[in-house]
């Protein structure tokens, strides 16, 4: 912990560089992560003074890479930490409360005594907040802070900002109290809590669980009150990959039957054999009884699962190639998997508005821009927003300006995975 004019001081002087191409996997980045970091503290200078021992705190946002729509099924998915992230100054206060200057939404004040949640505050993030300081508290004892955030995690482009705002949080309260020693997973899962009882959102636990822990990380959701967690090694430049996220700016409006449908119909086709979720159905029973269940459940929901039960085999195969150094097979898997959720599973577009197929152009302007030099398929809950796409680095620059004239400045996002989660900085 350094006070903030020696901070501003040493990250003048590039100090750091080594630090934030460790953090952030990409020396291009560098000269805007130091002006980044010297902005935050400066608000934090503005807001708070300059007074007191600081110290900078980081969580990153993530992105799906295998198992697209399964975690509601109890399945398994394969989600990356990338290298934009949720930043903060934060320094201890006496006073029992907690102080968060957020940029572009301003200050929340919580009272570390009146920590219930409150109602009126559902889907805000002053919910998030209170609900992160909650779950952590049912942990361990802690005092105020104040703290400064900016963030350059795109909201609404599937890569999770929700999720890591509220590992950053517990990432804060853990270095500040804990001597940052609050393990990551639990960490997960108090953000979890924090969006599922404070902020109204039912969300499963894999944003958080990448966000809290980075790398790549394989979750198992068999038990989804003890999943099962391991990092995965996977470094994009060794390869010569960037992940490429474009965001296709289709309107989500209007697509909460869409995305319901899903787990609906995936429901449907458990409750034929008796089950509750898909995990409980092998393939082998899908296919003995393929008559019956379509026409119980009809033929989409047929599909639906039966992308389920491979989507869940393909997790396990792309974390097998990425273990034995095989990235040409695990681009296959990608590309199976895009695949399937085209065909099999049926996200890409909404069949109510069938004019409307923003991630339809975007995969077929890929296919044709990269050829062999890359594979993309459909990013997160699909029908809009956003696609992924590994490109060799040297087409990257093509692939960009290509898909930023179809969808507008800066909507494809060219990204590295991060090693590192929820973290102190300094």
């Amino acid at each position: 912990m350094k006070n903030t004019q020696q901070l501003i001081r040493e990250f003048q002087e590039c100090r750091y560089d080594d630090l934030l191409v460790d953090i952030y996997a990409d020396r291009e980045r560098i000269a805007y992560e130091n002006d980044r970091y010297i902005q935050i503290i400066q608000e934090y200078e503005k807001h708070f003074g300059g007074c007191g021992q600081v110290g900078i705190f980081s969580a990153p946002g993530r992105s799906e890479i295998g198992g697209n729509h399964t975690d509601h099924q109890h399945g398994e998915v394969l989600a990356a930490a990338i290298n934009r992230d949720a930043l903060a100054v934060a320094g201890i206060i006496e006073e029992p409360e907690v102080r968060i200057w957020s940029e572009g939404y301003g200050e929340i004040r919580i009272l570390l005594d009146e920590l219930d949640k409150k109602e009126e505050e559902e889907g805000t993030t002053a919910a998030l907040v209170r609900g992160v300081l909650a779950g952590t508290e049912r942990e361990r004892t802690f005092g105020g802070f104040r703290a400064c955030v900016t963030s350059d995690v795109l909201s609404g482009a599937g890569l999770s900002s929700s999720a890591a705002f509220e590992t950053l949080i517990g990432t804060i309260v853990s270095g500040l109290y804990f001597d940052s020693s609050l393990d990551a997973v639990k960490i997960a899962m108090i953000g979890q809590y924090a969006e599922n009882v404070y902020f109204g959102k039912p969300c499963g636990l894999m944003d958080q669980m990448a966000c809290s822990i980075g790398s790549l990380v394989h979750i198992d959701f068999a038990d989804p009150q003890k999943p099962l967690v391991s990092q995965v090694s996977c470094n994009l430049d060794r390869y010569g990959y960037s992940l490429c996220i474009t965001d296709t700016k289709g309107s989500h409006a209007d697509l909460t039957e869409d995305y319901a449908a899903i787990p609906d119909e995936m429901k449907q086709i458990s409750a034929c054999f008796g089950k509750e979720v898909l995990r409980e159905v092998s393939k082998k029973d899908l296919l003995e009884h393929m008559n019956q269940i379509r026409e119980q459940a009809g033929d989409r929901a047929v599909l639906r699962a039966i992308h389920f039960v491979e989507e869940n085999e393909r997790v396990q195969k792309e974390v097998a190639a990425l273990q034995k150094d095989d990235f040409a097979r695990f681009l296959e898997l990608v590309q199976e998997s895009g695949n399937s959720s085209f065909k099999y599973l049926q996200n890409v577009y909404s069949n109510h508005d069938v004019e409307q197929q923003s991630v339809s152009i975007a995969l077929a302007i890929s296919d044709s821009v990269l050829g062999k030099k890359g594979v993309s398929r459909v990013h997160g809950g699909g029908f809009a927003g956003t696609i992924q796409a590994f490109v060799q680095n040297e087409a990257v620059a093509d692939y960009k300006r290509a898909m930023d004239m179809i969808f507008g400045p800066s909507s494809c996002n060219v990204l590295k995975i991060r090693k590192y989660g929820g973290m102190k900085v300094l």
